[in-house]
C-alpha cells in the first residue's frame, strides 16, 4: 500500500513546509472540558479553511488541564465538523491499549472520514506511573514499552487483515476493515489509515527508519534531542511500500499574539502549568494574571526560562521568523504547531495570525 500522497503535505502560501496543528484540548482555570472541546472544533475548522495540512490530538491521562484522554472520541467529533483536513492521533499510546481495539477505533474513524485519518503511535504512557498501571492493569510498566515493536506488528496485521494461516488471530477481523471488501457482496475499500511513529528520543526514530514509516518528533518538550533523533531516523531509513524517502514532522510550541508583551504573559502562564505538572501538582491552566502574581522560586524560574526558550512566541512576524529558522536548522518536512494558552480565544487568534503571516489562503 502506498500512502505517500497522504503523508507528504504540500506547502501553501509562503510556508517553507506544510503547517499542521497539535491539539492538547487544554482546559483553563474557570473553563470546562466542554469549553475546551468547543475550542477544538473552532480551531479545526479554522485550520481547515486556512490550509493547514492535518490536525492531531494527543493522548494524556489524569491531567485536569488536558481533556484529550480519548483521541478516537475527539477525532470522531472533529470529523463531524470538518470535511477536508487530515485528522489523527499525535498520538495514541499503543502500550495502553489492545492492538485490536485501536484497529477497530481507527477503522471506524476511517469509515467516518474516508482518506483523511492518520494513526500516530507512541510508546510512553502519556501520564504518571500510577495512572499507567491503572490503564494497563499491570505494575510491570516497562513491559509494554519493551514490547512496542511486537505490539506494532500485531496492530498492523489487524489493520491489514493479513495474519498468516495458522496464527491464533487469523480468524479475527478488525471491523470496519478490509475483511468487508472480501465478504460476499462487499464493496468496502481495503484502505487503512497511515501509521506514524512518534517519539522524543532515539528508539522510535530508529524503528520508524527501519520500517520505512513517517516519523513525528516531540520537539516541543524534548528540543535537545531533536536533531540527533532526526539524524538517526534519516540514517536508519529504508524505503518501504509506504515511503520511498524519509518524512519527518516535528511538534513545535508556537504562540502568536497581536502584541509581543501579551505573548510573554500567555507563555508564562503555560509555563507555570508545566511547573505544577512536573512537581506533581497538575491542575487547570492558570490565567496570565495568576502567573503574574505567582512567586516563582529560583529553581522554578530557571525551569520557566528554559521551557520558554523553546516556545516560539511573539508577534506573527516574530513567530514566522522563529519557525522558518527552526525548519532550516532541523530540515523538518512538516511543522506541527501547538499553541498552549489559558484562553481558547488566544489559541484561535494565534493560528489565525500565523496563517496570515504565511499568506495561507482563506477558503471562507
Amino acid at each position: 500500500m502506498d500512502d505517500t500522497d497522504e503523508i507528504r503535505g504540500t506547502a501553501r502560501g509562503t510556508a517553507p513546509v506544510p503547517l499542521s496543528v497539535l491539539d492538547l484540548v487544554t482546559v483553563g482555570a474557570g473553563r470546562t472540558a466542554t469549553d475546551a472541546l468547543r475550542t477544538s472544533v473552532a480551531i479545526s475548522r479554522l485550520a481547515e479553511s486556512r490550509g493547514f495540512h492535518r490536525y492531531w490530538v494527543a493522548e494524556h491521562h489524569s491531567m485536569p488541564g488536558v481533556a484529550s484522554s480519548s483521541p478516537a472520541v475527539i477525532l470522531a467529533h472533529l470529523a463531524a465538523h470538518t470535511t477536508r483536513i487530515r485528522l489523527g492521533s499525535g498520538g495514541v499510546m499503543l502500550p495502553n491499549h489492545a492492538p485490536l481495539v485501536i484497529a477497530e477505533q481507527f477503522g471506524t474513524l476511517e469509515a467516518m472520514a474516508p482518506g483523511r485519518v492518520d494513526l500516530g503511535l507512541g510508546r510512553a504512557p502519556g501520564t504518571d506511573g500510577a495512572t499507567a498501571a491503572a490503564l494497563r492493569r499491570t505494575e510491570r510498566l516497562h513491559e509494554g514499552a519493551d514490547d512496542f515493536p511486537e505490539q506494532l506488528a500485531e496492530l498492523t496485521r489487524f489493520l491489514d487483515d493479513d495474519f498468516p494461516a495458522g496464527h491464533p488471530y487469523a480468524r479475527i477481523h478488525a471491523v470496519p476493515g478490509p475483511v468487508q471488501s472480501t465478504s460476499p457482496g462487499g464493496v468496502q475499500s481495503p484502505h487503512r489509515p497511515p501509521i506514524w511513529l512518534l517519539g522524543s528520543s532515539g528508539f522510535s526514530a530508529r524503528l520508524a527508519g527501519v520500517l520505512g514509516l513517517p516519523f513525528a518528533f516531540a520537539h516541543h518538550f524534548s528540543a535537545q534531542n531533536t536533531i540527533p533523533a532526526l539524524d538517526l531516523y534519516r540514517e536508519s531509513f529504508r524505503p518501504s511500500a509506504v515511503l520511498d524517502a524519509p518524512y519527518a514532522l516535528i511538534g513545535v510550541s508556537a504562540l502568536a499574539t497581536d502584541d509581543e508583551k501579551e505573548a510573554r504573559r500567555q507563555v508564562r502562564a503555560a509555563a507555570l502549568n508545566m511547573v505544577r505538572l512536573r512537581t506533581g501538582r497538575p491542575g487547570l491552566v492558570p490565567t496570565p494574571e495568576e502567573a503574574e502574581a505567582y512567586d516563582f522560586s529560583p529553581m522554578e524560574r530557571e525551569f520557566v526560562d528554559s521551557w520558554n526558550a523553546n516556545v516560539i512566541h511573539g508577534t506573527a512576524d516574530e513567530v514566522r521568523a522563529g519557525l522558518d529558522d527552526l525548519q532550516k536548522r532541523t530540515g523538518a518536512d512538516e511543522l506541527m504547531l501547538t499553541g498552549n494558552a489559558h484562553g481558547g480565544d488566544v489559541r484561535l487568534r494565534s493560528y489565525e495570525l500565523i496563517a496570515d503571516a504565511y499568506g495561507l489562503p482563506n477558503a471562507d
